[in-house]
């Protein structure tokens, strides 16, 4: 499966996710790079689309989740049930046995419930009624969380936010997109015409491909010193931990694989920067996350 097919496969969702390239790209970028997708916004900016539409063009079986005050890790892993004619409990797996899995509002389920996921975003499995049962591959979570500012929500532990490579925002359109979203067909309507342009097996030989993208030892100093500058700023409680530093090396590698590269450069490192770093980091308060981020990449030189 050639690289052509990831590019017909931003250009499609580019058709239902209006005026959001960069955004479409770093969720594609996430993917190839085996991790898990947060997108952070307000309701009806368009992030149920964007994973359904995923799923669509990657050829993923799908399955999505409304997280709500009273829902229970079962209702995510599953339950054994009594079965008379056999004799015996059977399983019946949840919905987390899916390749595209999306958290819908995750914030609004109690700590408990956000925690059933972590075993499967960090090892691909989950332990269930005393078995562990291994989850289909590839195995990708998007995650959509609303402002904690809003009512009913439950922030996430940084253990459960560390789980997603990437945290992204859609943001409100620019008048003239949002004048062409009001003027065509509905998005959600369009999801149903997205052609299915990747196979399950094509999609894991493109990640395997990732992993063989080369970086220097120069590119992964300049990672190290971004990562150790973190740990360093008076605006951070703590700074970025070695597996947040693994996940920025591994992010660039995947958005150099999208432009046919074998090697990492350092504009791959400051592209994916601030979408890998900035949930990660603990701040005062002083200054949102997303603009310190920019700051340790203005302050750091590439040499």
């Amino acid at each position: 499966m050639s690289r052509q097919s990831l590019h017909a496969a931003l250009a499609a969702l580019d058709g239902i996710i209006l005026g959001k390239p960069r955004q479409l790209r770093l969720a594609l970028t996430c993917l190839l790079a085996r991790g898990h997708l947060l997108i952070e916004d307000l309701p009806g900016t368009g992030k149920t689309t964007l994973a359904q539409a995923l799923a669509r063009v990657l050829g993923l079986s799908f399955a999505r989740i409304q997280f709500t005050s009273d829902l229970l890790p079962a209702d995510i892993l599953g339950i054994a049930v009594y079965d008379r004619e056999r004799g015996g409990f059977q399983f019946h797996p949840g919905p987390v046995f899916h390749q595209l899995l999306l958290a819908d509002e995750i914030n609004r389920s109690t700590p408990k419930t956000q925690s059933a996921l972590l075993e499967a975003m960090a090892e691909g499995q989950v332990s269930a009624e005393g078995e562990t049962r291994p989850l289909p591959q590839p195995f990708f979570v998007i995650a959509t969380q609303n402002p904690s500012s809003q009512v009913g929500t439950f922030p996430l532990p940084e253990s459960q936010l560390d789980r997603f490579l990437m945290r992204i925002h859609l943001g409100y359109p620019d008048p003239e997109v949002e004048c062409r979203l009001l003027a065509g067909t509905n998005p959600r309507q369009r999801l149903a015409e997205l052609p299915c342009l990747l196979s399950e097996a094509g999609l894991l030989a493109l990640q395997g491909g990732v992993d063989r993208v080369q970086a220097t030892a120069a590119l992964i100093a300049y990672v190290q010193r971004l990562v150790q500058h973190t740990r360093q700023l008076p605006d951070c409680l703590h700074g970025v931990s070695p597996r947040g530093a693994l996940a920025l090396l591994q992010a660039a590698r995947a958005w150099a694989f999208l432009d046919g590269r074998s090697h990492v450069i350092p504009e791959d490192v400051q592209a994916v920067f601030g979408p890998v770093i900035a949930h990660r980091l603990q701040t005062t308060g002083a200054e949102p996350a997303t603009a310190i981020a920019q700051k340790i990449l203005d302050a750091v030189d590439i040499l």
